[in-house]
């Protein structure tokens, strides 16, 4: 059908109302003998943006069409690292994606930045750490080119994003590497353990207390610790593991001066307040 209407003069790169090309359709769906037929035309432009920046290998890459992506590729008028105005690149989608295969697709091209900072200033292997992609994390560290401990425009390193996130797999990946701080805090001071006390991640606090380099009692730069604001939450079982820590203190008060057992009293956490009442710290008086 597409031979036939090309055939009868249809314009190949005509756009529609999102300004997306017959090309962009056929890349975003999969259809590589679609795709084949089309960069077979001369007067088809393969790096054709629509109207949200979005190129034909982009779309590929992000959906993890593989066959579509290779015979982009193979086009010398293809920018395979073009990043676009949403701070996306063909790489940095797959990274985000998980999609295996197209990342190792793209490395194999030159040109293409392993690092390259895409939404919020956060790499490929940073979006690859918070949405659990294991496949695509243990790819990227694999490379001698790519920083694993590299933080977006807030600060947060990619463990800190999986901390956050409790993916515990690609927390124990990346603890695995010497060039990982695993105690390095955001630009408020928060640490990759209290992005995990605050959601209440019980696995990742564990395995983060696990190290001697961690330090379970370290406030943000309002002075909340990361059993304070477990506490605040409600976390029982991190608060839980927390206080079995001799070095961590319950009655040590954030920047409003309240303390964990404040916030039990005042939100009627009783399983949590039992908890705080058996601790040996002394607490200072009540805000």
């Amino acid at each position: 059908m597409v031979k036939l209407l090309l055939e009868q003069g249809v314009g190949p790169d005509n756009t529609d109302s999102n300004g997306e090309t017959p090309l962009l359709c056929a890349a975003e769906n999969g259809r590589k003998g679609v795709v084949k037929i089309l960069l077979g035309w001369e007067d088809v432009n393969p790096d054709t943006p629509n109207g949200e920046d979005r190129t034909p290998l982009l779309c590929a890459a992000e959906n993890g069409h593989e066959g579509v992506v290779g015979i982009l590729l193979e086009r010398d008028d293809v920018s395979p690292d073009r990043l676009n105005e949403d701070g996306r690149t063909p790489f940095w989608s797959a990274a985000e994606r998980g999609h295996d295969g197209v990342v190792k697709m793209l490395l194999e091209r030159d040109g293409v930045d392993p690092n390259k900072r895409g939404t919020y200033g956060r790499t490929p292997i940073w979006s690859a750490a918070f949405y659990e992609h294991e496949g695509v994390v243990r790819i990227l560290l694999g490379r001698d080119d790519v920083n694993p401990d590299m933080p977006d425009t807030n600060g947060r390193t990619p463990l800190w994003g999986a901390a956050e996130n409790g993916n515990e797999g690609v927390v124990r990946i990346l603890l695995g590497r010497g060039d990982v701080n695993p105690d390095k805090p955001d630009g408020d001071g928060r640490t990759p353990l209290w992005g995990a006390a605050e959601n209440g991640h019980e696995g990742v606090v564990k395995i983060l207390l696990g190290r001697e380099d961690v330090n379970p009692d370290t406030p943000d730069i309002y002075g909340q610790t990361p059993l304070l604001c477990a506490t605040e939450s409600g976390h029982e079982g991190v608060v839980k593991i927390l206080l079995g820590r001799g070095d961590v203190n319950p009655g040590n008060p954030g920047g409003d001066h309240r303390t964990p057992r404040w916030w039990t009293t005042n939100y009627l956490y009783a399983q949590v307040i039992a908890l705080l009442q058996r601790s040996q710290f002394p607490t200072p008086d009540k805000a």
